[in-house]
């Protein structure tokens, strides 16, 4: 009988090394040891924490899961090897997801790291390399579990089942476990996380990673909850009075101005609207939503460039940080010329490069759907209100270019879908130099002379747009060839810097000479007057920040933040034209969602201020020490799981710290916060359910705007 419960003389030593609360407990400490591992090298989560219960708690209830379908297999040699592949799988999962959190900053879901894993490996070989080496120490202590279990194997699942009582004790722990982790989930002020705001990135932090990827299918299958919309819905509030516009200097002649819409009926297109499934009562909600909205006042600036040239830039890794007046001289010059923008920011969206150029390309807030971004979203959406569209209706060429494989992140789809005219490398752009990461200035030269020559000769007006690449970590000598190119200069005038920081400036001069290029072949065609230039970044140079925690992007600043401060994602917008003449300070805090409604109001295109997460800088009608649905609102994602900061007219609130600091001599009322925390959630996922509802093509077949 010894002999058959060992399961044979092979495995008598290995059972004599546990006992028979081995079998109950291996599975759910080696879930928890890989989530407090997770934990232990986040940098960012605190560890102790009331999260911390709700691991432990989901863990316990993984593990003993886990455990109890290995015990019911009747195949003890299959369930052992079943048991092995599980914890193997496991610890390659939070291997992989720590790199990802190294990387990107981010934790991913499966099914978007699947989607991209391909793109990631072949366009970031090195990068991945450098990460994988760096989290050497992790791998090592993940597979410990493994090695454990393959000690203890025939003592984890013993050949003799457990008794009925062990099962049901396991089983009544186990819904208890997890009964409790769900009510602290549900129940509490984590909720939304959990439900209806649920992404990966912000599970992991409070739920652990197990708990994420479990949501993850649940919600893959069953799809997601939805939010409580109605609790977003604010009262209608009445058109306040235009205060003076951005700048320092009020309007000379006092004029009357109207407001930036179309003539949609958003109030009659709600009533008509069944709201008798799902997503038509989703579509019905956002008629109400847009209905309650003060639109966007026209200003002074409205019209200033109308039926002038637009070249919009995305800047990979672009930030003010970059910007010298010796290394970068264009950079320099554009930053302090034309619209001077002083209270700017590019949020972290959590969705890496293609979340912050969404958010410049639609002014809409880029959020998740599942394992898909906003952008890949999109390919299967209307997107009508971009400027590609808007810029194509009114008889404009539309290029658009990216010095980087053409189908990355699916841009040969996204971009076209958005009314471009689009081509990148192995795709309709050729460069003479295959580097990583290519040259911002090599495709200026390979582009611009086309539409400048189309305008000048044939009077072929042009928007032309760029998503450049050059300013790619890492940044490193022997990691970006940009800023090998550019070293000898960075190195003469900044030795003292770490290597980090210097590549980091090397790099973007490739980047200020792309735009010295733009510039002057621009005033070579007498055309600079009649063509802006708008450009700012992706995202701040999030690559700076190491592994080890060592912050050079600090170092190159000269102060002191963390990720998730909202001084972090300050950043510069430019916005020049030969025909401003004087610098326009805008002082108000904006995004870079304010980016295509400001645009459409520069150029008079025709557009509904009320479609946009963001809205025109210029536009006057709020006070500034008064909450209304129209002014001024700097919003930043929910990166870390605490919340979304924003900033107002009237002060800054910082998730992180769940305090609001008033601008000096600035008053709000007690409701204050209390509604800008709603307009704020309202913004966020009524962006969601516009793009999730194909809701401009609602519009489209609905009722043409006159």
């Amino acid at each position: 009988m010894n002999h058959y419960l060992s399961g044979g003389a092979g495995y008598t030593g290995r059972r004599n090394l546990g006992g028979p609360a081995l079998s109950v407990l291996f599975f759910p400490a080696a879930v928890l040891y890989h989530e407090l591992l997770l934990r232990l090298f986040d940098r960012d989560a605190p560890f102790f924490e009331l999260a911390l219960l709700r691991i432990v708690l989901f863990s316990a209830a993984a593990g003993l899961a886990l455990s109890l379908i290995l015990d019911l297999l009747p195949w003890r040699r299959a369930a052992r090897i079943a048991g092995g592949a599980v914890l193997g799988l496991g610890a390659v999962l939070f291997c992989v997801e720590r790199g990802c959190r190294a990387m990107f900053g981010l934790y991913y879901g499966v099914g978007f790291m699947g989607v991209m894993a391909g793109d990631v490996v072949g366009g970031f070989g090195s990068t991945v390399g450098r990460v994988v080496i760096n989290l050497i120490p992790f791998i090592l202590l993940s597979f410990v579990p493994l090695a454990a279990y393959i000690l203890l194997r025939a003592s984890v699942i013993p050949q003799q089942g457990k008794d009925s009582p062990v099962r049901i004790i396991m089983a009544a722990a186990l819904v208890a476990c997890q009964l409790t982790a769900f009510l602290l989930s549900t129940l509490g002020p984590v909720k939304n996380y959990y439900t209806y705001e649920f992404t990966p990135n912000t599970a992991v932090p409070h739920f652990g990673l197990t708990t994420a990827l479990r949501l993850e299918l649940e919600y893959a299958v069953a799809g997601t909850p939805a939010p409580p919309l109605g609790e977003f819905l604010d009262d209608p509030v009445p058109t306040a009075e235009p205060t003076a516009q951005p700048s320092e200097q009020p309007s000379q002649a006092p004029r009357e101005y109207g407001f930036n819409t179309l003539d949609f009926d958003f109030e009659g297109l709600a009533e008509a609207e069944p709201g008798d499934t799902d997503q038509s009562q989703n579509i019905k909600s956002i008629h109400q939503y847009l209905a309650s909205l003060t639109p966007s006042q026209q200003n002074e600036y409205t019209g200033m460039f109308e039926g002038k040239n637009l070249i919009l830039i995305t800047a990979e890794g672009f930030s003010t940080a970059a910007i010298d007046q010796e290394l970068t001289p264009t950079l320099y010059k554009l930053s302090r010329e034309g619209f001077v923008f002083h209270n700017f920011y590019q949020p972290d969206w959590t969705q890496s490069t293609v979340g912050g150029e969404f958010a410049v390309m639609t002014g809409v807030i880029p959020n998740w759907f599942g394992k898909r971004t906003a952008m890949s979203m999109s390919v299967e959406r209307t997107m009508s209100q971009t400027l590609g569209w808007k810029f194509r209706e009114e008889g404009y060429s539309v290029p658009a270019w990216h010095d980087h494989t053409h189908d990355y992140y699916g841009r040969d789809r996204t971009h076209p879908n958005m009314g471009y005219d689009y081509a990148g490398v192995g795709g309709g752009l050729e460069l003479p130099n295959n580097v990583w990461p290519n040259s911002d200035l090599e495709m200026m030269q390979a582009t611009v002379d086309g539409y400048i020559s189309d305008y000048v000769e044939n009077g072929q007006p042009f928007h032309a747009y760029y998503m450049t690449v050059s300013g790619h970590g890492y940044y490193s000598w022997n990691g970006n060839a940009m800023s090998r190119k550019h070293r000898a200069e960075v190195e003469a005038k900044y030795p003292d810097l770490s290597e980090t920081s210097q590549a980091y400036l090397a790099c973007n001069m490739e980047l200020d000479q792309a735009l010295e290029y733009l510039v002057d072949k621009l005033e070579q065609a007498g055309i600079a007057g009649d063509t802006l230039i708008v450009m700012t970044g992706d995202h701040y140079p999030y690559l700076m920040v190491m592994e080890d925690g060592t912050d050079y992007y600090n170092e190159l600043r000269g102060f002191e933040d963390k990720e998730g401060d909202t001084s972090r994602y300050r950043n510069t917008l430019l916005m020049w034209s030969a025909a401003i003449e004087e610098p326009i300070d805008v002082d108000v805090p904006c995004t870079s969602v304010d980016i295509v409604p400001t645009l459409c109001n520069l150029f008079a295109l025709p557009y509904d201020s009320r479609l946009y997460s963001g809205r025109d800088v210029f536009a006057g009608n709020y006070q500034p020490d008064q909450y209304s649905n129209c002014m001024p609102l700097a919003v930043f994602a929910n990166n870390k799981g605490q919340g979304n900061s924003w900033i107002t007219a009237a002060g800054t609130y910082e998730a992180s710290t769940k305090a609001f600091t008033p601008n000096e001599g600035v008053e709000v009322d007690e409701d204050y916060v209390k509604r800008v925390h709603r307009l704020v959630a309202a913004k966020v996922n009524y962006a969601k359910l516009i793009i999730q509802e194909d809701y401009y093509a609602v519009l489209q077949a609905a009722e043409e705007p006159t």
